[in-house]
């Protein structure tokens, strides 16, 4: 009776203990994440007020308006496209970088670490205002070019999409990189070693050991990366001097600037659903590589 009790117990601690550990992730999922997001949705749906946010009147104008501009349909097609350029690039300068620190020693690895890291210790603002100081029309690389009569006029390197990529890109490269490290560790150097000894050429190693083992690491960092880019505002804001308007932008610009919490809302709401979209596909595409790489 003891032991059968025991084991009844102890069952019944093993079965509680999974649910009583989820307790706080999921409550702070809910706080922070699903309450917002339905408080902003139900806001999506009501009419602007002119002394206040919203009247508690149900429409559906804000959407109507919102899909309806042509302005705000390339406002969203700009910011997709630069939340597709940034996890592009960062993947292409990524990837070597999370290679070399995989396979390095510890020494060196340590060092690696530490100089991948460093930039995460300084705030987005200030990094963005130290590319500033590089790309601006009287700054450090366009006082270079015209010393030397490279271009005369100086070279558009800031204010525009272009710089807005490259501070994306800087600023979000650490999140690809830890990534990508971590699966690229997890391949046995053994693998690479015994391919190579059997006649197999680096490039093809790459492609078919490598590349299928690592598509984990890349899955998550390139997720990881588009989602910061589309919903990035310190960056376009300093970089892109209000000229680069990305959905962000116009979110706040609607909700302090007009005044019109709604709207505002209800541009949010199709950021969200455009990149949910995004990443749905994204998701079938690279499931289906992995599915076709392991069959």
């Amino acid at each position: 009776m003891v032991g059968a009790g025991t084991r009844g117990a102890g069952t019944l601690t093993r079965r509680g203990r999974p649910w009583f550990l989820i307790v706080p992730a999921l409550a702070v999922v809910v706080v922070f994440f699903v309450l917002p997001y339905a408080n902003l949705v139900a806001m999506s749906f009501l009419t602007p007020g002119k002394a206040e946010p919203y009247v508690s009147v149900p429409t559906l104008g804000n959407y109507t308006s919102a899909l309806g501009d042509a302005f705000q349909w390339w406002i969203l097609w700009r910011t997709l496209k630069l939340g597709f350029l940034t996890t592009l690039f960062t993947l292409l300068l990524g990837y070597p970088l999370a290679y070399n620190l995989a396979r390095a020693s510890s020494r060196t690895k340590g060092m690696l670490l530490v100089l991948l890291l460093s930039p995460l210790l300084v705030g987005v603002v200030i990094r963005s205002f130290g590319w500033m100081v590089l790309l601006a029309d009287n700054g450090l690389i366009n006082s270079v070019v015209k010393h030397w009569g490279l271009a005369p006029l100086g070279l558009k390197l800031m204010y525009n999409e272009f710089g807005v990529l490259v501070g994306t890109v800087h600023i979000y490269l650490p999140f690809m990189v830890l990534s990508l490290s971590g699966a690229l560790q997890n391949i046995p150097p053994d693998l690479e070693l015994a391919a190579r000894s059997l006649g197999a050429s680096s490039t093809m190693v790459f492609w078919r050991i490598v590349f299928p083992l690592s598509l984990p690491g890349i899955f998550a960092g390139c997720l990881l990366v588009f989602v910061l880019a589309v919903s990035s505002y310190v960056i376009p804001v300093l970089l892109g001097g209000f000229k680069v308007i990305t959905t962000p932008l116009l979110v706040v610009q609607t909700a302090v600037d007009v005044h019109n919490w709604p709207s505002a809302a209800a541009q949010a709401v199709i950021l969200f659903a455009a990149s949910l979209a995004c990443i749905g596909l994204y998701f079938r595409l690279m499931n289906r590589a992995m599915r076709g790489l392991s069959a």
